[in-house]
């Protein structure tokens, strides 16, 4: 046991001495903005990035699954931005100039919504007026105009919606249902009197 636990040390003593050397000189290379490494497991990716922030880089880890998943360095000039870091996360190769071009296209949709917003409402204005499109259906004059002035038809006994109105007050049309109910009462008692009281019939 004591024998693993020194060996595997000695392993991440030396896989620290790589990437230290490896961070080193990516940092000379003036040419060099990021670097890619190979899949890693998380040990290792723990000591790339520890060695990374000693350095004053910046590091991210992509990748889905935990055997594909690696290291990304940048100098902290060149640090990603949001769109390039959510590539990487799909998946795909970041293309500076197809970001641009998409960039370029998000910003002339939103201009273009702004002065839309601005000029309002799009005013429609039909080409035909539809009074003289469906003057065989409904006449030459408007239909609500028409139900104002609509008449009696002696054929059909159509009256105006006025007519049909029941103008009474809700006092004067209870009056007139006790009235009523006071009537009934009294024929049926005048029956019952004429009848001389309710018949039973023999058992």
């Amino acid at each position: 046991m004591k024998k693993m636990q020194e060996e595997e040390k000695r392993k991440k003593v030396e896989f620290r001495k790589k990437m230290e050397a490896e961070i080193s000189a990516f940092i000379q290379d003036t040419t060099e903005k990021k670097k890619k490494f190979e899949p890693m497991n998380k040990l290792e990716r723990s000591i790339l990035h520890d060695v990374v922030e000693i350095a004053g880089l910046t590091s991210f880890s992509f990748g889905e699954d935990e055997e594909n998943r690696y290291v990304m360095i940048f100098k902290k000039e060149f640090a990603p931005s949001d769109e390039e870091l959510e590539a990487y996360r799909k998946g795909e190769e970041w293309d500076p100039q197809k970001a641009q071009e998409r960039k370029r296209l998000k910003e002339l949709e939103q201009k273009e919504a702004e002065a839309a917003a601005l000029k309002g409402p799009v005013k429609v204005c039909p080409t035909s007026n539809y009074k003289d499109k469906y003057s065989h259906l409904i006449g030459t004059v408007a239909a609500k105009d028409a139900a104002h002035t609509l008449e009696a038809n002696r054929a059909y006994g159509c009256v105006p919606v006025a007519n049909k109105r029941d103008t009474r007050s809700i006092e004067e049309a209870m009056n007139e249902i006790r009235a009523k109910k006071r009537l009934k009462h009294t024929e049926e008692e005048e029956d019952e009197e004429e009848g001389g009281g309710p018949a039973f019939g023999a058992f």
